[in-house]
């Protein structure tokens, strides 16, 4: 099938703005300081979490919730967010997002109960989808895809940044001040942010004035937000004793819920399908770029968590660091990401061409779970997984801004939030399944291993508990492998196009 840019209907004037160095300059510190928020908190609430469960009282059964209502409600609002940019320009879409984030981070700074921390923490997920979306769109409206390759990197770089000084920050304003820092620290980069964002960033996106699509989200929240829950509780919980932890998925709850969001998805098609500006339109599956490149999206981000979830747990309870060392180790793996991000950037401005770039790093993620598949076990040091960890993470490093890229460039640009959007959306459902999956694998090996361990001599238990956790970690890097491979295959069915010179 020949790759259009897009359905011949859905073609419309794209309004070129010229932007002034100046201009350039502060929209993109403005998006950037915005995502850096958002991508910060992802990670930095990770290190307060144990002294807010202690502080508030969390139940354990409802700990998770601490990170579940923030990615609910940041996941639904993702593609609403981007048409919305689409129809009304990207700068009232961002100002309202950070706004929204603002407010929910001093509500969850001044929460005096897990109920309104909880309801706060939503209200930032809905503010923190548009930091993201938004980010990127911008990206695409100001420069072309033909150099645009190194902006998104740096990017991306900027998001792996933040998630490797959010814990340190996190731990350090925990300890010296209290965990409700975590979230006033938010406030003055937000503002500054939005400063910068009032001043100097012009009227982006826009200029198709036309009802939004009420009927529409509705579906949409129908459809992902109980399927989001049903993934959440479903998860296994990893345990430590000889029963290890199990998923409940056979829950009758778990199950209603699947119900539910499969009918939501089934009448978001049918509502989508017939209205004038849909939040999704399904027509841009009909070209090949956006349909591989959402399918491989989903599937590359899947296997993006197989990486960094597991091995704290591995470096633990295996390698023998403490819980804080633990979680530092993940510094390697990260840098590496950042770098994977620059370098790939750069290099397909240079080469102009992005899919050699995708299949090298896939392939050499295939490589890199393998190893660790296949040279980690009990007897593994700290230096020998760091370093496997750095291949790891400058393979794992250009799927973020390659795809997104992709998919821009063969879209047309008056939809760019649209299709920013999708691949957003995409990535955010593809690693909520791909953590529900690896946790599944991670719990069933670990149960049966904790089991053996305490079946034998007492004196062995303490060897069988950490091969129990060893077999456990190489199980998920096992799966990834097949993971990796089955994106590498899709990337293979991704156009290449030549990367636009401009925006029109």
């Amino acid at each position: 099938m020949e790759d259009l840019p897009a359905p011949a209907a859905a073609r419309a004037p794209h309004p070129i703005v010229e932007l002034t160095r100046q201009q350039k300059a502060f929209t993109l510190a403005g998006v950037m300081l915005g995502m850096f928020l958002g991508a910060l908190d992802q990670t930095i609430v990770s290190t307060a979490g144990p002294a807010i469960k202690q502080d508030l009282g969390i139940p354990a059964s409802l700990y998770a919730w601490l990170t579940t209502a923030y990615m609910v409600a940041s996941t639904v609002l993702v593609p609403i967010y981007g048409k919305l940019s689409d129809l009304y320009g990207r700068k009232p879409v961002l100002l309202f997002g950070m706004s929204t984030f603002l407010v929910g981070s001093l509500a969850c700074g001044l929460s005096t109960s897990y109920e309104m921390l909880f309801a706060a923490r939503a209200m930032q997920g809905l503010g923190s989808a548009a930091l993201f979306v938004i980010a990127f769109a911008v990206i695409a409206d100001i420069f072309p895809p033909a150099v645009r390759g190194k902006f998104t990197g740096i990017f991306g770089a900027v998001w792996g940044l933040a998630s490797v000084i959010g814990p340190f920050v996190g731990g350090l304003l925990t300890d010296h001040l209290s965990w409700h820092w975590v979230f006033f620290v938010n406030l003055p980069i937000g503002a500054l942010a939005i400063a910068f964002v009032v001043a100097k960033m012009p009227a982006l996106g826009g200029g198709a004035k036309r009802r939004i699509d009420v009927a529409g989200a509705l579906a949409l929240v129908v459809a992902v937000v109980p399927l989001l829950l049903a993934l959440a509780m479903g998860a296994p919980v990893q345990g430590e004793g000889p029963g290890g932890g199990g998923g409940h998925w056979t829950d009758p709850a778990v199950l209603v819920m699947f119900a539910v969001a499969v009918l939501g998805s089934i009448g978001f098609f049918a509502i989508e399908q017939r209205a004038a500006d849909p939040i999704v339109d399904f027509k841009l599956f009909a070209t090949p770029i956006f349909r591989w490149g959402v399918f491989a999206v989903f599937v590359v981000v899947a296997a993006f968590f197989a990486g960094i979830v597991f091995l704290p747990l591995f470096m633990t309870n295996v390698v023998g660091v403490d819980a804080t060392n633990a979680g530092f180790t993940l510094t390697p793996l990260t840098l590496g990401i950042v770098a994977g991000n620059i370098a790939s950037g750069q290099l397909v401005t240079k080469l102009g061409r992005y899919k050699p770039l995708m299949l090298i790093s896939l392939a050499g993620l295939v490589g890199a779970y393998a190893i660790m598949a296949f040279t980690i076990g009990p007897g593994s040091g700290q230096l020998e997984v760091t370093l496997k960890m750095v291949l790891v993470g400058l393979s794992l490093g250009p799927s973020i801004p390659l795809f997104t890229l992709a998919l821009q460039n063969g879209m047309p640009p008056h939809q760019v939030g649209m299709v920013t959007a999708s691949a957003t959306f995409f990535r955010q459902i593809g690693g909520t399944i791909g953590i529900s999956v690896f946790g599944t694998v991670f719990a069933t090996k670990l149960s049966h291993g904790m089991a053996a361990a305490y079946a034998g001599p007492r004196a062995g238990i303490g060897d069988g508990v950490k091969l129990a956790f060893s077999d456990a970690t190489v199980a998920v890097f096992l799966v990834g492998v097949g993971v990796a491979a089955a994106g590498f295959l899709i990337t293979l069915k991704v156009p290449e196009l030549p990367l636009r010179t401009s925006n029109r």
